[in-house]
């Protein structure tokens, strides 16, 4: 068998090490996690909230499985701690019983970014509004907080639309269901 020249080894072996590097090390956020209901504020309109977080280099997803009696809703916002988005169908929680509706047609910028050496997600949205006055923005605040040893997220929301912060506590959920 003959051997490559000399000059074409090296290329040759920067060709192969992308498939020998090692796999991207996945965030503590990664996975399922179940709110705690005693510890969080009142989940108006639903009974169970999951939610799945998966981490993709600067992209994250946040994937929001809500329950009430015998109705399930899914709804996944993707967010980039690299650059804004734009989301068609920005997702929030307490949408249902606030009488701020989405605005129908407008998209939701959004900003993401790590802080904390990582361990805090924030996102900033400003999300088009419809109330019985016409059209608003209403600005959105989050940050999704590791604590208790990477078993718990503290999510801490701030709604230009009310006086007070929402706090839900999740616990990752180990195992299958």
């Amino acid at each position: 068998m003959k051997t490559l020249p000399r000059l074409l080894r090296l290329p040759f072996l920067l060709l192969l090490l992308p498939l020998a590097a090692p796999a991207a090390t996945p965030s503590p956020f990664d996975g399922r996690w179940q709110l705690d209901k005693t510890r969080s504020s009142a989940l108006d309109g639903w009974q169970e909230w999951e939610l799945v977080i998966s981490t993709n280099g600067t992209r994250v997803n946040l994937e929001n499985n809500m329950k009430w009696g015998r109705t399930e809703f899914s709804a996944t916002n993707v967010v980039d701690t690299a650059k804004s988005v734009t989301l068609p169908h920005f997702f929030r929680v307490e949408q249902r019983h606030m009488a701020l509706y989405p605005a129908k047609n407008e998209s939701t910028p959004v900003r993401a970014a790590w802080l904390d050496a990582g361990r805090t997600l924030r996102i900033e949205a400003d999300t088009p509004i419809e109330i019985s006055q016409g059209h608003a923005v209403m600005r959105i605040y989050r940050e999704f907080r590791l604590i208790e040893g990477d078993r718990e997220i503290q999510l801490i929301e701030l709604h230009s639309s009310r006086s007070r912060p929402l706090v839900y506590r999740f616990t990752k959920i180990t195992g299958e269901k």
